[in-house]
């Protein structure tokens, strides 16, 4: 959208309109047309882009864009966008009240009285409002479908002229429309929020005017426009004396527009009366019809055999048919409260309902459907047990539901690898054991990557004494190899710290006199203070983490690194997974592992997290190959299973292979022609062992 808008820049609102990757040119004559059509070109050619020309049209004289009919006499509602709406049935729950008035209300600017109209319905999605649907409520429903298809055609403002505005405000809300030479450009309105119900007449009625200034703002400001109320006192704001607060806080944004307020009795702004209630609705995606989705399939353009493969699939019984097929063999009232056995209900087709929810009976394989439906969709992209515990419950109940949701989402594999922790860091503090002389126990640690100096040292070897903090940084070549760094060591820290280390040997060797070393009193004392301080620190360390055990045995996921993932997958960001795995842990070293080989096949527990399931069968990771880049090949191992899809030129074959390094879980459909040219020889030998 801001390469469109930045090629497009000089001539955007001016015979351009772009939405993403959609160009609308707009001429007054064929002949200012014909020369708005080689800019926009000349733009694409310069840029090297390019438009498809079958999906291009030319010299239209009405053309749908964005749900809307465009032409000449102004902009229309598009009768196929609106045919879900006149498609629809009779809502049952408060949701599909406010989808449905979401999905018409896209459309209120060319519906009359639709607030109006939509109030009985409105009145239903109020909280604590009991749900029962009135014949007014039906009445209401089948009006607004009519409207939409009797919806006025609105006009298209011209900024070079004045413009109507008339306003009007009523007890629920505030309602204005939008004309120019006796034509109507647009309708608005919105519901009344809780503090502006305290309003009194003359504030509402100036709030109905700051609304429509505000939405209209791109059209009104810089252009002469007149202001109709049926409250006739505001006529006098601009030269009114005393103004509370409020009116003077309006009156400043009243001021930047060119307007005049007249006054218009209310019998006569009938149609700004009739917009004065709205309630505020969600818009939906309307589902398309059998012929437009078959007409949007062909407009892909997909290869033959993809093509092939969609038109034969196979049409299998939607969810709702399968639970009710499953309710007539269960015994879904056992387990049941008796309290909420009074809410079954059952409908004249037999099905049963609790409440407005369809009763789903214990068959797992059913309920793993609904489960993978809400979790694992394209439409639903993993969320949480919460949130996804919302999308079932309005259509779907079983007893325990929001238990079963839980577990699904925590052994979900998707979710176990790629989402974050929102837990303390598991493993608590574990501190080494104190030394007990200077230089018995050391830390080193290398500082690479700095600028090279002139006898060649690019790096800083960092070695710390545990006893006495006592420090040596030594420069060093980051190409040195550990005899190297083993020499450097001998000459710099051994040489170094000879007397201490030979007064410590002494000591040992003759304990009995103690003037051969230090004070022993001081070394006690030093020790206790070490050993008092080292435990206070754990304490505060352990606050902030907790604890978790593994046993021999079990699965667990690694946490890598943001920068390893980088380098492993290819991607960065929220698309790299935060752990691999699962892993099998076959040893279990101790609180502290002895030592850290380079392959690092022993791990903190911190960089552990356990799976709670594991899909299928576990692959033996030990025996794959990982190249220098870190990436392993795949190939083919064994065909599960078979089909054809058959068209009408020939017969298509596909195979379902499982791949090495994967569980059959993670088996994949290939073509028959892409087995043969990219594995040859693998279907000859397999093909006959499956048969």
């Amino acid at each position: 959208m801001y390469m469109m808008n930045s090629v497009f820049m000089n001539e955007l609102n001016k015979f351009v309109v772009v939405f993403i990757d959609d160009i609308l040119i707009y001429s007054k004559n064929e002949e200012e047309h014909e020369e708005h059509l080689w800019i926009v070109l000349a733009w694409l050619r310069e840029h090297k882009l390019y438009a498809k020309f079958s999906k291009c049209a030319f010299w239209l004289k009405e053309v749908s864009f964005l749900g809307h009919i465009l032409s000449k006499k102004g902009v229309a509602v598009d009768p196929s966008k609106v045919e879900c709406v006149l498609n629809w049935k009779q809502a049952k729950t408060v949701t599909e009240i406010r989808s449905f008035l979401g999905l018409a209300g896209y459309y209120r600017r060319f519906i009359k009285d639709f607030s109006k109209t939509a109030k009985p319905m409105t009145s239903l999605t109020k909280k604590n409002a009991k749900y029962s649907w009135s014949p007014n409520c039906e009445e209401a429903f089948q009006s607004l479908k009519r409207s939409l298809t009797t919806a006025p055609v609105l006009a298209q403002p011209d900024v070079t002229k004045p413009f109507d505005v008339y306003c009007d405000a009523f007890g629920n809300g505030l309602g204005c429309v939008l004309m120019q030479e006796g034509r109507v450009v647009t309708y608005a309105s919105r519901q009344l929020r809780k503090h502006e119900a305290n309003y009194p007449t003359h504030d509402l009625e100036l709030a109905a005017v700051v609304h429509a200034l505000k939405i209209w703002r791109h059209y009104l400001l810089g252009n002469t426009c007149y202001i109709y109320t049926d409250h006739k006192s505001l006529k006098y704001i601009l030269t009114q004396p005393e103004l509370n607060m409020r009116q003077r806080r309006w009156l400043e944004l009243i001021k930047d527009y060119d307007l005049e307020i007249h006054y218009h009795p209310g019998k006569a702004n009938v149609v700004a009366d009739a917009l004065s209630q709205w309630a505020h609705c969600n818009v939906i995606e309307a589902r398309p019809t059998v012929r437009v989705l078959c007409c949007e399939i062909y407009e892909i353009e997909l290869p033959t055999e993809q093509l092939a493969e969609l038109y034969n699939l196979i049409i299998e019984p939607t969810i709702k048919e399968q639970i009710i097929t499953a309710q007539k063999h269960a015994f879904i009232r056992e387990g049941v409260d008796e309290k909420k056995r009074a809410c079954f209900t059952l409908d004249d087709q037999g099905v049963l309902w609790f409440k407005n929810r369809l009763v789903v009976p214990k068959d797992m394989e059913l309920r793993k459907k609904i489960l993978d439906e809400a979790h694992t969709s394209m439409f639903t992209v993993h969320p949480g047990s919460n949130k996804m515990y919302q999308d079932p419950k309005q259509k779907f109940w079983w007893t325990r539901m929001k238990r079963e949701v839980a577990k699904y989402v925590s052994e979900c594999d998707v979710c176990q690898r790629l989402k974050a922790d929102h837990l303390k860091p598991a493993g608590m503090l574990q501190p080494l054991a104190l030394p007990a002389w200077k230089w018995e126990d050391i830390h080193m640690d290398f500082i690479v990557g700095l600028p090279r100096t002139q006898k060649g040292y690019d790096s800083i070897w960092v070695i710390i004494d545990r006893f006495t903090k006592s420090a040596h940084f030594i420069p060093v070549k980051n190409r040195y190899n550990a005899q190297k760094y083993a020499e450097i060591y001998v000459s710099r820290i051994v040489s170094l710290n000879e007397k201490w280390l030979l007064s410590r040997l002494y000591m040992e060797k003759d304990v009995e006199h103690p003037s051969t070393g230090p004070n022993e009193d001081n070394v006690r004392l030093i020790h206790s203070n070490l050993k008092r301080a080292q435990s206070r620190q754990k304490s505060y360390c352990d606050k902030r983490r907790r604890p978790l055990v593994f046993e021999v045995g079990d699965y667990v996921y690694l946490r890598i690194s943001p920068m390893k993932g980088v380098h492993r997958f290819g991607v960065k960001g929220k698309l790299a997974p935060r752990y691999i795995g699962p892993f099998k842990i076959t040893e279990q070293c101790g609180p502290l592992p002895p030592h850290l080989t380079a392959v690092h096949d022993v791990f903190h527990i911190s960089q552990l997290k356990k799976c709670l399931r594991v899909l299928g069968e576990a692959v033996d990771t030990s025996q794959i190959q990982i190249e220098p880049d870190l990436t392993y090949e795949e190939c083919p191992i064994k065909i599960l299973d078979q089909k054809q899809r058959t068209t009408r030129r020939r017969t298509i074959n596909f195979y379902k292979v499982q791949w090495s390094n994967h569980s059959e879980e993670e088996a994949t459909w290939e073509q028959e022609e892409y087995l043969q040219t990219k594995y040859p020889g693998f279907l000859s030998v397999t093909a006959n062992e499956y048969v």
